[in-house]
């Protein structure tokens, strides 16, 4: 018969092997994820069926679908890369394609980080860059009503069905 203290050896032993077992499953599933979880990763190979992604995510830089950059979703035109190598250096280009406004407005942007956000000069790129946004992001029409104006409206008290007539 065994003694309680061989027992208790036995015991670690075996949660010893375990965790070396699932530590080896947890870094072999990370390289999978980080080599892009291809079936050969192990090996080096390259998988043959890949999963689908997008046109983007395999398109090269300078790829133009439909009059947008697949890469970073910027419409294309004449200063593109102005726009690209000043704007995008600070913040995604999702922020630019977001918003939309006159040459005014965009030139009023512009100054608020330069003020505020510690945006550089843009010298004699500014005019091309200001007519890259002013053209491939102006102003859109709102599709929202008016707001309604209180003093025009012929209000009326509603009666309720419990109250006594009067």
């Amino acid at each position: 018969m065994k003694e309680p203290l061989d027992y208790l050896k036995e015991l670690r032993r075996l949660i010893r092997v375990v965790t070396g077992i699932l530590v080896a499953v947890v870094i072999a599933t990370f390289f999978l994820i980080w080599n892009g979880g291809s079936r050969n990763a192990l090996s080096g190979g390259s998988d043959q069926t890949t999963s689908p992604i997008s046109a983007a995510e395999e398109a090269p830089m300078d790829t133009v679908i439909d009059g947008v950059h697949a890469i970073n979703g910027l419409a294309d035109g004449i200063g593109y890369m102005e726009v690209l190598t000043n704007c995008t250096g600070c913040h995604s280009a999702q922020l630019v394609t977001q918003n939309r406004g006159d040459r005014a407005r965009w030139e009023q942007i512009i100054r608020w980080m330069q003020e505020t956000q510690g945006l550089w000069d843009l010298g004699e790129k500014e005019p091309v860059i200001l007519d890259y946004l002013a053209s491939n992001y102006p102003p859109e029409e709102i599709n929202r009503r008016t707001n309604l104006d209180p003093e025009a409206i012929e209000w009326y008290v509603l009666k309720s069905q419990y109250e006594p007539n009067q």
